[in-house]
């Protein structure tokens, strides 16, 4: 009854229009007087330590390294290097698309953020050269959506404060998956686009291809910089989000000087707006996460369970399926924080691992960005190409299906998550 309760007020809340953040904290109130609980300061005390975590100290730093990598060129010149090599290719724009997200995966760790920057510069190109708008928005998109899973990912870092998990494992977990997706979406892209007539960018030339290389360069630093002296345990995830801030703000104002001391102000202003709202959904799920566990659900959940305890797989299987299936109502950031507290003690107790877990869990919230009726990342590419989401939802099946066998493949295959993770760790 306690979940019915738990699940009812939250979805009818959600469903009278409210916020998310704030139908989280009226639904602990639900629960608080449900279980007889009727301390308000209890609202106020789980508010405030769901918030007070050092390592979410990461994500206003990640946001704002973000903003100053798109206004200081370093996005730009990813997708000028990314053109060179490949950009003759037969479908070769789409290939670009893709190759420029998981390096922009590899900086920011925004889906949102990273999608609209390729949307901007992709998007108008595509059409000129006579691609199927639909298909590459939804290509776009799905390139987008590897930016979760990709260290540095503010995703992560969430699951990883909020379930007690390695957020350094978590981030050098996801590498492996994070190219996987993007491989997926290649091959998509190259069977889908088998008939179409477009025009090939034309090709370049070594010392044209070296030359943006080059440009480039300064940008393709961070990821190694970031991944490096994590594993070498130089800094920690926190320390790096500091490192990526200053190096994109360094690059930016000294060495390409787009950015201008003018724009700061609205840099910061942009990283601050974008922080306030995942820290009050933070803050707002520490309410809910609190009375989850006073409720005992987890437990509930652990015995409705528990007949696939002893399968692993099977168990994995069927919480990939829940999911995927809660990532069509909710946005990315209020599933991460609603359902890692319920579902960690099943994990434990079945003796799953939380960082393989954790990296299936992101790809699989990441998936829901594109899949309607939310699909924030959808709506985000529907904004900057201005089309209607009906024409980006038929667009996008063939990528987010890519995708989603991936996720079901590291299912059946755990050691392609593990195996890496234990290669780079030692």
């Amino acid at each position: 009854m306690t979940i019915f309760v738990f699940i009812a007020s939250l979805l009818g809340l959600m469903a009278l229009g409210m916020p998310v953040a704030f139908a989280l904290i009226g639904c602990g109130i639900v629960m608080m007087f449900y279980m007889g609980v009727t301390d308000p300061q209890i609202v106020i005390q789980n508010m405030w330590d769901g918030a007070n975590s050092f390592p979410l100290l990461a994500v206003p730093f990640f946001m704002l390294a973000g903003e100053f990598m798109n206004a200081g060129g370093m996005t730009r010149r990813i997708i000028m290097m990314a053109m060179s090599w490949v950009g003759h290719i037969r479908g070769g724009l789409g290939y670009v698309a893709v190759m420029a997200a998981v390096i922009m995966a590899s900086l920011s760790g925004s889906a949102v953020a990273d999608t609209a920057a390729l949307a901007a510069v992709l998007v108008p190109m595509m059409r000129n050269a006579g691609y199927n708008v639909n298909r590459s928005c939804g290509l776009i998109a799905c390139g987008g959506i590897i930016a979760p899973v990709i260290p540095p990912s503010i995703a992560m870092i969430l699951y990883g404060v909020t379930g007690g998990v390695s957020i350094t494992k978590l981030f050098i977990a996801g590498i492996v998956p994070g190219i996987l997706m993007g491989m997926a979406i290649m091959l998509a892209w190259r069977w889908s686009i088998g008939h179409d007539k477009v025009q090939a960018e034309p090709k370049r030339s070594t010392a044209e291809r070296m030359k943006a290389t080059r440009e480039a360069l300064w940008a393709l630093m961070l990821p190694i910089v970031i991944i490096g002296g994590l594993k070498f345990g130089i800094f920690t995830p926190t320390e790096a989000a500091v490192i990526a801030a200053v190096y994109s703000l360094f690059v930016g104002t000294v060495i390409y000087r787009e950015i201008k001391l003018k724009q700061l102000f609205h840099l910061f202003y942009r990283a601050a707006e974008t922080t306030a709202v995942i820290m009050f959904l933070v803050s707002a799920a520490g309410v809910s996460a609190w009375l989850i566990t006073t409720a005992d659900i987890p437990q509930q959940l652990v015995e409705l369970v528990e007949p696939l305890m002893d399968n692993k797989m099977l168990l994995t299987f069927v919480l990939m399926i829940l999911v995927l299936v809660v990532g069509t109502a909710l946005d990315f950031t209020p599933t991460v924080l609603i359902m890692t507290p319920v579902l960690m003690p099943v994990l434990r107790q079945a003796g799953i691992d939380p960082v393989y877990f954790g990296v299936l869990f992101i790809m699989n919230n990441a998936i829901g960005l594109v899949t309607p009726p939310v699909g924030t990342v959808l709506n985000v590419v529907c904004g900057v190409a201005k089309i209607p989401m009906s024409g980006a939802i038929k667009g996008v099946w063939p990528f987010m299906v890519a995708q989603a066998l991936v996720m079901f493949l590291l299912v059946v295959f755990p050691q392609i998550v593990m195996w890496p993770l234990q290669m780079m760790t030692r």
